[in-house]
């Protein structure tokens, strides 16, 4: 590093102008006087004294005349300004014009209209608050007023003449939904898109159909949209097989149920029960169907039926069945009580009852969802006007069950209904006008009406000798129009075989009984789903084991539901008979075949009966 000694320091050119070192003059300095901070050089450097005032600048001297070289001058005295802007040439008058000078000096002429305040109607001022109404309306609109105008103009939505997911439109077009999954079949002809009630000849509209034509279908759970085989033992009627879902399937345009001597869970024989449960329902109409029976008209033991039972009730489910099945009946007395009495009585409930059961009349355990249901207990509802509950329950209409017997063997069909609570000796008032048989030839009263745990009305009807599918194996039609209610609503069933009404039950042949203390049993009102199932017990008929042919098969050809154009009422849940919520709350009881009763195994109470506990 060099020394002090070695440094250099560069001094100004000799010049006669001013150091920008000092701004005073040397007078006013003194010995001591103040100096600029700047690095000081050797001592043999000094500063050379100005020869300019402070109040001149070059640009006065160029005014002047006076012109310093340019080489003499410091950097202040090349970029300084005087301070009096007038000796740069500025307008600094107060004389001078300038465009901005109308925003500053008032008139008091001309301003005379503001200074008063001004007035807002103008064409100006009333767009703006217009244009500021104009948003606060809408704000105010879209955020208040919307709400409130959609609340008290919404209409309650309508299918406009459509029935359900796929159904048919107000036209009578059916929409073609992948995989044929409608609710009418596409292979349904069009000529049996309607039907004619037998009752008062008026033109009924189909809504649901299948015609069974694809081939191969399975009905495992989740297989098919409207039908399900169930995995169980049928033990409430003591039968001889395990119904399977593998022993029904569709082949050759129908629905086959096999029955096989197979054994299976430590029973002899296989075979299987379809239904559609909670998937499709119906509340009033027609169901028909084309049938091809079971082996022979003249061999004795096999139990093939097509029938209907309420929503609340899944068949082969004990549980869900405890309380439910059989009842149709909306009154709160004795009628919903366990064993059908009340404080030892009526004395109807204790004799001339099921001759192999001590002659008593019920050992039914009483309506558990009954009218008389304490408010606030568990019960699906609705509400009557009066605060009770709807009595609510699983109610049976069949179709058919197929039998063979007589003299000589012969086939035929029992079509009947299921009742409780029951009358005296199980006699409900079959008088004339209660009921209708048009032709005594062919349909006559089934001497069997009831036992302990069901009362029946049943009418006996002779089939068509040759459709068995062990003879020529044709098709004949089965069926029953209904309408839902009391002999007031114009209740009625009407069991149909071979195209033509068998016999007709009026509800008023089920109205009250003064012996047993019941009132009316309404014709059921709860949605019914359909049931097809092929069994053996010798509950029902001899089982001749050793004459009947296995596999033997039940077909169906087709199914068909059809209600009055102004009385569609499909589903499972409707809202006068709702059971959804229900269903769900206690599902166990609906989808566990080994619970068989509802307070045993389900551990369930039944709920309090205002009859015979506080409410």
């Amino acid at each position: 590093m060099a020394s002090d000694n070695q440094r250099r320091f560069y001094a100004h050119p000799p010049s006669d102008a001013p150091s920008t070192a000092s701004l005073l003059s040397q007078s006013a300095r003194g010995p001591q006087g103040v100096q600029a901070v700047f690095a000081r050089g050797p001592p043999s450097l000094r500063t050379m004294p100005s020869s300019s005032s402070f109040n001149e600048s070059p640009y006065n001297s160029v005014s002047a005349g006076r012109i310093t070289p340019l080489q003499g001058q410091s950097i202040s005295d090349k970029f300084s300004l005087p301070l009096d802007p007038s000796s740069w040439g500025a307008a600094v008058s107060l004389s001078d014009t300038e465009p901005d000078d109308p925003l500053h000096n008032p008139d008091p002429r001309r301003d005379r209209k503001n200074d008063r305040g001004g007035s807002i109607f103008t064409c100006r001022g009333l767009t703006n608050l217009g244009c500021l109404i104009v948003l606060a309306v809408g704000l105010v609109t879209l955020f208040a007023g919307y709400p409130i105008i959609s609340y008290f103009t919404k209409k309650s939505l309508s299918n406009e003449g459509g029935f359900n997911l796929g159904g048919i439109n107000a036209s009578g077009q059916i929409p073609s939904i992948p995989n044929n999954y409608g609710l009418i079949d596409v292979d349904t002809p069009s000529s049996a898109h309607t039907y004619t009630s037998f009752a008062d000849s008026s033109e009924w509209q189909l809504v649901f159909s299948d015609e069974f034509n694809q081939d191969g279908r399975t009905f495992w759970p989740g297989d098919d949209p409207y039908w399900e085989a169930v995995d169980l033992h049928y033990w409430q009627t003591n039968d001889l097989e395990w119904y399977y879902p593998d022993q029904v399937t569709t082949k050759n345009g129908a629905l086959e149920i096999t029955i096989a001597e197979r054994e299976k869970n430590n029973l002899s024989y296989t075979s299987a029960l379809v239904s559609s449960w909670n998937k499709f329902c119906f509340t009033g109409g027609m169901v028909l169907v084309s049938v091809s029976l079971p082996g022979t008209n003249d061999i004795s033991g096999l139990w093939p039926a097509v029938w209907t039972m309420g929503n609340l009730g899944r068949v082969g489910y004990g549980a869900s069945l405890e309380g439910t099945w059989p009842y149709s009946y909306d009154s709160c007395d004795v009628g919903t009580m366990p064993n059908q009495t009340l404080n030892g009585g009526p004395p109807a409930a204790l004799a001339n009852g099921d001759p192999y059961n001590g002659d008593v009349l019920s050992y039914l355990p009483g309506q558990r969802l009954s009218r008389c249901t304490c408010k606030g207990e568990s019960h699906p509802g609705p509400v009557h006007s009066d605060g009770t509950y709807v009595g609510r329950s699983a109610p049976e209409i069949d179709i058919f069950e197929s039998q063979i017997t007589g003299t000589p063997l012969q086939g035929q069909v029992s079509q009947s209904a299921q009742w409780a609570p029951m009358n005296a000796a199980y006699t409900w008032d079959n008088t004339t006008g209660n009921f209708n048989i048009p032709n005594p030839d062919v349909t006559v009263l089934n001497p069997y009406m009831g036992g302990v745990f069901q009362q029946a009305t049943s009418g006996v009807t002779t089939t068509n000798q040759s459709c068995y599918t062990q003879g020529t194996g044709c098709f004949a039609t089965y069926g029953y129009e209904y309408k839902p209610g009391y002999t007031s609503d114009g209740g009625y069933i009407s069991w149909i075989t071979n195209d033509i009404v068998a016999w007709t039950l009026d509800a008023s042949g089920m109205a009250a009984d003064p012996l047993t203390e019941i009132a009316d049993r309404p014709i059921p009102q709860e949605p019914m789903y359909l049931i097809a199932n092929l069994g053996i017990s010798p509950n029902f008929a001899t089982v001749d084991t050793a004459d009947l042919v296995f596999p033997t098969t039940l077909r169906i050809d087709w199914i068909r539901v059809y209600q009055p154009k102004n009385a569609i009422n499909i589903g499972c849940d409707p809202q006068d008979f709702p059971t959804s919520a229900y269903i769900n709350e206690y599902l166990e009881a609906y989808t566990n075949p080994n619970l068989t009763t509802w307070q045993t195994d389900f551990k369930q109470p039944f709920p309090k009966n205002r009859l015979k506990e506080q409410c």
